[in-house]
């Protein structure tokens, strides 16, 4: 799979996504304190998954410029998360970035690799929760 047709099929399992899970965040009373989704562990991974594919796409000079984190935003808007849900999310991102700020200063054929397989794996999740969740 080209890293272009993996790129186009990850955002469109993201989107697809979003579109599903936000209507968890429209069912909440906002005088009820929040529940987590039973889908928040598998959020917060996607959200490291994009911040670590923001960071090595970008050291490796990819054209998507500011993507990975854009679809960061629109994972949190249509969620539209608690403070503290949103800080797990925020986190998640976070960690994911600098994890792999911290060991890749170049980009390398690791990087590139790495990035990849992050893409997959954000597909995979993405769809893990379309699936299961999404009505």
């Amino acid at each position: 799979m080209t890293f272009r047709f993996a790129h186009i099929a990850a955002l469109a399992a993201v989107m697809i996504v979003f579109a599903g899970v936000s209507a968890h965040a429209q069912n909440i009373d906002p005088n009820q304190q929040e529940q987590p989704a039973p889908y928040d562990d598998q959020l917060v991974r996607l959200a490291e998954v994009l911040g670590a594919v923001h960071y090595l796409r970008n050291l490796c000079g990819a054209e998507e410029n500011q993507t990975w984190r854009d679809q960061m935003q629109k994972l949190l808007e249509a969620e539209n998360p608690s403070t503290a849900r949103r800080a797990r999310f925020v986190d998640g991102f976070n960690r994911g970035y600098r994890g792999y700020q911290r060991t890749h200063a170049t980009c390398t054929d690791a990087s590139r690799l790495l990035a990849d397989r992050f893409v997959s794996e954000g597909v995979q999740i993405s769809s893990q929760i379309a699936t299961r969740y999404a009505n």
